[in-house]
């Protein structure tokens, strides 16, 4: 294999990424390395180029990855789940490795919020060892403790990846911890990559009927051409939120509301008009707010009245990631996840920043360059 790699590297928050070699390091005991097949873009990738969040720099980006096994370490001979595993098998991998022995990885079994995480192109220094520890590189180190998955056969790399972490992060908060049931009127606010996923888990556990609510148009063409979403609310043809609000509880049973509320918008002022389209007895989840853009004005007195259960769910675990992987195969019969998809050369990686910023495109992936070529 190589013993340099090609990787997009962010020195100064809201400046270009620097293209730089780096040294790709022999896999220690319970390591991998990976050829990247792609490096997913995710919405948090551009808050932290824009140094909304607190990471240490220099860091390359990429939280989300799949490849291909380039060597494995001594001792690793399996996946995460027991499947043997072997030099350029298809692999994905969980974007942290959890700590296992503080209060909430052992005491609580809360493994989302262990607090000594290792996050993949969040936390991990681009100038310290190993490197190589965010996808948008060519080849990547897989360090010891990682989450590896064998794909299944019939689902492509590109399919793996196309829902990225909203996959994982809709089977912690859609069906771990809101449980959604057979028959429930399901609201998602928001029709980026969150919501898409989370829509499309609410029909895979029975949802009667999926309102998306959500904007641009293009992306929620993409998804009534998909089949994501029973009825679809352009909040750029609506803006008046009471008319939305009115608009929803107009298709639910009775004008009720909805039975659940998945808020997948990243905008504060999404969870006060939630709350409205919400039925009594109902549930609402806060699943888009993973950067903080401050408070919004809530009426406590809606949440009494309603009887309104209201949840939060932060990241994802090992079991989420892999029952997203699990249901891949249930999720490309139903869903074209290739549609999702718009690949670009890493070359190219100051341009997706853009691109995503300005919600352009669903999905965007980085392939290496000589893969793109």
């Amino acid at each position: 294999m190589t013993t340099t790699a090609t990787a997009a590297v962010l020195r100064a928050f809201n400046q270009p990424l620097a293209f730089e070699r780096a040294t790709v390091p022999a896999p220690a005991p319970g390591a991998v390395v990976a050829r990247v097949a792609f490096g997913g873009v995710c919405g948090t990738d551009v808050h932290l180029h824009h140094g909304n969040l607190p990471i240490p720099l220099p860091l390359i980006l990429g939280h989300e990855g799949v490849g291909h096994v380039a060597r494995l370490g001594e001792g690793v001979a399996t996946d995460f789940t027991g499947l043997p595993l072997r030099e350029d098998d298809a692999i994905a991998w969980m974007s942290n490795i959890t700590c296992g022995r503080c209060h909430w990885c052992v005491v609580a079994g809360e493994r989302t919020l262990c607090e000594q995480r290792k996050v993949y192109g969040v936390n991990q220094r681009f100038d310290q060892f190993p490197g190589l520890s965010g996808s948008w590189a060519d080849t990547m180190y897989l360090q010891p403790g990682s989450a590896i998955f064998r794909l299944t056969a019939g689902v492509t790399p590109q399919q793996a990846i196309a829902l990225g972490c909203a996959g994982p992060t809709a089977v912690h908060g859609v069906l771990d911890i809101t449980r959604i049931e057979v028959g429930d009127t399901v609201v998602v606010q928001g029709s980026g990559p969150v919501g898409i996923a989370a829509a499309m888990y609410a029909h895979l556990a029975g949802a009667a009927k999926v309102i998306l609510v959500g904007a641009p148009a293009s992306r929620l063409a993409l998804a009534k051409e998909l089949g994501v979403g029973d009825v679809h609310l352009d909040i750029e043809l609506m803006p008046d939120p009471a008319e939305r609000i009115r608009w929803v509880r107009e298709e639910t049973p009775g004008g009720r509301g909805a039975t659940v509320v998945l808020e997948c918008a990243g905008v504060p002022a999404a969870v006060p008009e939630g709350f409205e389209m919400a039925a009594p007895g109902s549930r609402y989840l806060v699943l888009g707010q993973y950067t903080d853009r401050g408070p919004v004005p809530i009426n406590p007195h809606i949440i009494t009245r309603k009887q309104l259960q209201v949840l939060g769910s932060w990241g994802f675990a090992e079991k989420h990631y892999q029952g997203h992987i699990q249901a891949l195969p249930n999720l490309k019969r139903r869903f074209d996840l290739d549609r999702l998809v718009t690949t670009y050369p890493l070359s190219q990686a100051n341009q997706v920043l853009a691109d995503m910023a300005a919600g352009r495109v669903m999905k965007p992936l980085l392939v290496p360059d000589a893969a793109a070529d």
